[in-house]
């Protein structure tokens, strides 16, 4: 018999963050109840709160429409209007069992508590299990929520248990937040990469080669050329040396670097070839350790600074693939520096950040924080156990941010499995805060390779190793560089620069030459010579969001100029031909944002 929990709740006494997440959850619940009211034979996954709503997972006897979420918003208002209360209550596990005999992934839930007692939840004439947190009753629940979505989820989040049907609801206290939400989605439609990268002909995802294998459209391919280009030649303004490794290696060196142990799960499956086990890389660093291993570094030598436009391979389950910010093949700007001291580790660090500053001021980047990503000392199974090792790489992380003067915060448990590292967290399009790219300072892998390098007075010393990015994956870069400027790229990373349009047939051989003068200094020009009106090629030249479009008829042949046009509707006039070339090539080469 289940036994009451007073749970009465005073919200007025909460925080806003503690409000929010009881009227979620309290909301989830709601939703349980119409489902099932819907469908009887709904089979009850979880409902959680979440930072924008709530969700329920179901397996249900058919496939949801969005007829049906209609009825469920609907159904679930009059339980708002009902007022009915949140009533706790206790049994114990046995109890529980044979109440939930008939609910599948209850029993499951269950299974994974030790003998005790047990709390479900009752409102009106709907109970689930759950471990509380609710409003007082369902008149609590603000009428400012809506069901979103529907989606596909697997049971414990893996491929291996059944996929169940998964409802979306967001739910804010006020109407003017809810709606500020829909906005911001909205906007976050409006600017996705995957819509503007199909329309700009930049990227593919082709069925037959896979998900999270992106193909790269002469277009995009423009893109991430310029932008290889700048990166690999700023690394050796600075002293980088590229190096271009293997994309496969054995077993046994991921194995040494903790990788197997640590990432086998997110890995591509292992291949065994004449009693060798190969894997599929899904990181750079042991390949760089391996070109260090490779010769014998005195103190002079250091810092050695590795650098590379790495392939990696990560098998990402295929519910989290996403366009080209999540996916299974990538490219990361990655390097590897090789440090003597703490001093020289430091300075390294700094110059990495200053890089890093100077890299999203050009690209005119301002959404993005830093964040400490600290280990756990209590999880032994996580992180690497050496509590000292910890402590020094994470002050000497928490010195240089201060010393450089950047804003950040503490994130305990966001660290790799070998040691503490800075985030950069951008914000997407859609308001999700995800992580572009890292330093690390690692102390560990040296020790597993057993690195050593000369020092000043002959003794043999262990190096410490920097590891990081800065333009982050190839892939992930020019997603979120999409979103940025919703495809309206500055001059040097548009794939065309200007597109030339002959006002008619005759006016073709003058087209030529204006081309051909933009061409001499290196710049992406196309002549437009399709049989369509002047006007339709401007309209398509914008669609494009080219940045310049040269109209040349008599009279600017006559003048050795073109009538330029500027992308988004402004009108220059006129122009000599070699103003042009000099203006473009100037913003070109300045990489300015705007025209």
């Amino acid at each position: 018999m289940a036994d009451p929990i007073d749970s009465h709740a005073d919200l007025s006494s909460l925080s806003k963050e503690e409000r929010l997440s009881r009227m979620r959850h309290s909301a989830a619940h709601v939703l349980a109840e119409a489902m099932v009211e819907l469908m009887p034979e709904a089979e009850l996954g979880i409902g959680p709160p979440i930072d924008t709503g709530f969700y329920y997972d179901f397996r249900l006897p058919r496939p949801l429409t969005q007829e049906d979420l209609g009825w469920l918003e609907e159904r679930m208002r009059r339980s708002l209007a009902g007022k009915h209360a949140f009533q706790m209550a206790s049994l114990s596990k046995a109890e529980a069992q044979e109440r939930w005999k008939d609910q599948p992934f209850k029993l499951d839930l269950l299974a994974d508590i030790e003998e005790g007692n047990v709390t479900q939840c009752t409102h009106a004439a709907f109970t689930d299990l759950c471990r509380g947190g609710h409003v007082n009753d369902t008149g609590e629940i603000p009428a400012s929520f809506k069901l979103m979505s529907i989606a596909g989820a697997y049971w414990r989040g893996s491929e291996k248990n059944p996929q169940l049907q998964r409802v979306y609801g967001a739910l804010f206290e006020t109407a003017e937040e809810l709606a500020g939400y829909e906005q911001q989605l909205e906007e976050a439609r409006r600017r996705d990469h995957r819509r503007i990268g199909r329309d700009l002909k930049l990227f593919d995802l082709i069925e037959n080669i896979g998900p999270g294998h992106v193909i790269w459209l002469p277009a995009g391919a423009t893109i991430r050329r310029e932008l290889t280009r700048w990166i690999e030649d700023l690394e050796i303004e600075r002293g980088y040396q590229h190096v271009v490794t293997p994309v496969v290696g054995k077993k046994e060196l991921y194995v040494r670097s903790g990788h197997w142990s640590h990432y086998q799960d997110a890995m591509y499956p292992a291949m065994e070839r004449e009693g060798e086990v190969y894997v599929l890389r899904p990181m750079n660093c042991p390949s760089h350790i391996m070109v260090y291993e490779s010769e014998q570094h005195s103190y002079r030598e250091l810092p050695i600074r590795i650098a590379e436009l790495g392939n990696m391979h990560r098998w990402e389950k295929s519910g989290q693939v996403t366009g080209m910010s999540r996916v299974r093949i990538m490219t990361l700007n990655d390097a590897h520096i090789f440090c003597t001291d703490e001093s020289q580790v430091e300075q390294e660090v700094e110059g990495v950040l200053q890089l890093m500053e100077y890299v999203y001021g050009t690209l005119g980047l301002k959404n993005y924080t830093y964040r400490l990503s600290l280990g756990d000392p209590e999880d032994k199974e996580k992180y690497v156990d050496n509590p000292p090792m910890w402590e020094l790489g994470e002050a000497l992380l928490r010195r240089v941010l201060q010393k450089v003067g950047l804003e950040f915060h503490e994130a305990k448990g966001e660290a790799a499995f070998y040691g503490p590292k800075i985030d950069v967290q951008f914000q997407t399009a859609a308001g999700k805060d995800e992580t572009l790219v890292t330093v690390q300072v690692d102390f560990h892998l040296p020790a597993q390779f057993e690195l050593e390098y000369v020092a000043e007075d002959g003794s043999r010393q262990r190096p410490t190793i920097v590891h990081r990015g800065v333009l982050s994956t190839m892939e992930r870069m020019v997603a979120l560089l999409i979103e940025e400027y919703e495809g309206n790229f500055p001059l040097w990373l548009s794939p065309v620069q200007a597109v030339v349009i002959p006002i008619a047939d005759r006016h073709v051989a003058y087209a030529n030459e204006v081309a051909a003068a933009l061409k001499a200094e290196h710049l992406r020009v196309e002549v437009d010579t399709r049989n369509e009106r002047m006007n339709g090629k401007i309209r398509d030249a914008q669609l494009r969001k080219i940045p310049y479009m040269l109209v040349v008829g008599d009279r600017e042949a006559e003048a050795r100029a073109a009538a330029v046009r500027v992308r988004g509707g402004g009108d220059l006039g006129a122009t000599p031909v070699t103003e042009i070339v000099a203006k473009l090539k100037g913003e070109r080469d300045r990489k300015a944002l705007v025209p």
